[in-house]
């Protein structure tokens, strides 16, 4: 199902920030530093299971529980 990436994305940005437009920034930046570009994802993007992979880690390391 593409598009799954894009949804983890903002599914951790938004748990991470909680609404604060300075966290949200800060997290894509963290997410960017550890080799993930949030804005090179789109819904139609293909799934990559090593980028899905990344980014579950990334969600692991900030003590974030993604649901999808």
């Amino acid at each position: 199902m593409p598009g799954k990436i894009r949804k983890l994305i903002d599914e951790l940005i938004d748990l991470r920030a909680q609404g604060n437009q300075s966290l949200m920034s800060t997290t894509r930046t963290k997410l960017l530093l550890k080799g993930i570009d949030s804005g090179k994802f789109t819904d139609e993007s293909v799934d990559d299971p090593v980028v899905i992979g990344k980014i579950r880690q990334i969600a692991q390391e900030m003590n974030i529980t993604l649901k999808g």
